[in-house]
């Protein structure tokens, strides 16, 4: 079995490229033009003999000699700070990038796996959200990059099933964290670990109510080769029905840590959705899936790769922030 990530340095990509390795594949090539990923997250890959590591952006094309078994599409920039800061490169990789993954795949008779994200759902009318929901997005706000890039993606993804015969499926993937995770990318669980750990601030944006639904990344990265596996066409959400507010995580982060750090407010973003929380039954029903990893100890994981990988914290911002706990 051969297969090909695209994005497979990022956070999500190297633990999907390690996991293929695990579980049998002969070889696994690994595409990114490092952009947001990096070649520290494989590098304890290097000396395997089925992985391959390509620098190159997959807006450009994409070649791979020999027969490939799956496509897995991972490439884009996930967190707010990186696609708010690259919004076209955001763009040309959910729509140049995904077609010419789809060619990849249907060239070689491959299957191929987009990895979609609850972004489509934008700021929910529906809680929690079912593949069925259409979704309340902004088309034209500054997160429009990635949810839009996104949604064009899933409909290309659609057109080519349809029309090219390609065995595809598309992954709704929501919240995930764990180790590899870049302090500075702007997620809320490395920056309120990283604060935690270096005894500034918690900041927490709006009032603290806003919910997320944390899955971690070993538990979404066996969904992902379930499906790899599976006939499903999708989409289908993968991540952790447990909703959590910001202001909750805040306060479990800092008691896991040991911090004394006080939890200070900053204005929320725009059109930062209120509630995220993921209807799994399809998951559950079609591919036996369900999160195994409890919340509080895949923090205690995450915080113990923080705690021993080196790497820049993050620090709360002195203006605008207000004091809440």
């Amino acid at each position: 079995m051969r297969a090909l990530v695209t994005g497979g340095a990022g956070f999500i990509g190297s633990h999907v490229c390690e996991r293929l390795l695990q579980s049998g594949y002969g070889e696994v090539i690994c595409v990114d033009n490092f952009l947001t990923g990096s070649p520290e997250n494989v590098a304890h890959l290097a000396g395997h003999s089925g992985f391959r590591l390509i620098e190159h952006d997959v807006i450009h094309g994409i070649d791979a000699d020999g027969p490939l078994d799956v496509v897995l599409h991972l490439a884009s920039p996930a967190s707010p700070a990186d696609y708010l800061r690259h919004p076209l490169e955001t763009l040309r990789v959910g729509s140049e990038g995904t077609r010419h993954a789809l060619e990849l795949a249907t060239t070689h008779g491959a299957r191929f796996v987009f990895a979609s994200t609850s972004e489509t759902y934008g700021d929910p009318h529906v809680h929690p959200q079912p593949e069925s929901y259409w979704g309340h997005v902004n088309p034209v706000g500054p997160r429009s990059c990635y949810d839009e890039a996104k949604r064009y993606a899933e409909a290309i993804t659609m057109a080519y099933r349809r029309s090219r015969g390609t065995d595809t499926a598309i992954v709704r993937i929501f919240n995930t964290f764990g180790p590899r995770m870049r302090p500075g990318d702007g997620r809320v669980v490395p920056t309120l670990i990283s604060q935690a750990l270096a005894g500034v601030p918690l900041t927490v944006t709006g009032d603290g109510t806003q919910t997320r639904s944390l899955c971690y990344v070993d538990d979404l990265v066996d969904g992902l080769l379930r499906i790899v596996r599976s006939p499903l066409t999708g989409p289908v959400n993968l991540g952790n029905p447990l909703e959590v507010s910001m202001h909750e995580l805040a306060r479990w982060i800092r008691r896991l840590t040991g911090s004394t750090s006080p939890i200070v407010s900053l204005p929320l973003p725009v059109d930062d959705p209120k509630r995220r929380q993921p209807d799994i039954s399809l998951a559950e029903s079609e591919l036996g899936w369900a999160p195994r990893t409890t919340v509080e100890d895949g923090l205690l994981q995450t915080i113990q790769w923080f705690t021993d990988t080196p790497c820049p914290r993050v620090l709360a911002p002195a203006a605008a922030a207000t004091t809440t706990e």
